[in-house]
């Protein structure tokens, strides 16, 4: 069982891979299905390079995985659980933000929602 210190931790870290919109469009994809590095630079327009940079940073954050086949690797998202959670963060998300009472006004004074 997770101890409220290492929970906090393990959020952190889920929030700070989150905080890329490029990592979120890997997530999103890996969700959908496992891939290859070269089809998800394609898929999102971005140079390989790139995408081996955001790729380090989520397998260091512990949210996806790489997976030998054959000669080539594979990623996917490390626990199926992972793709519910991006599902059920990005619903009520969305959820808030049509709610233009719940919606923070001065938003873009403060940095926030």
């Amino acid at each position: 069982m997770l101890t409220i210190a290492s929970e906090i931790e393990v959020l952190a870290r889920f929030g700070r891979a989150l905080a890329d919109p490029i990592r979120c469009r890997i997530l999103l994809a890996l969700r959908e299905a496992p891939a290859h590095p070269a089809d998800l630079a394609d898929l999102l327009g971005i140079s390989r390079t790139r995408l081996s940079n955001h790729l380090a940073c989520l397998r260091d954050c512990g949210l996806v995985v790489a997976v030998p086949v054959g000669r080539r690797t594979r990623y996917e998202l490390a626990d199926p659980r992972l793709g519910h959670a991006l599902t059920d963060l990005s619903g009520a998300v969305v959820a808030v933000a049509a709610d233009a009472e719940r919606t923070c006004a001065d938003a873009d004074e403060r940095g926030c929602c």
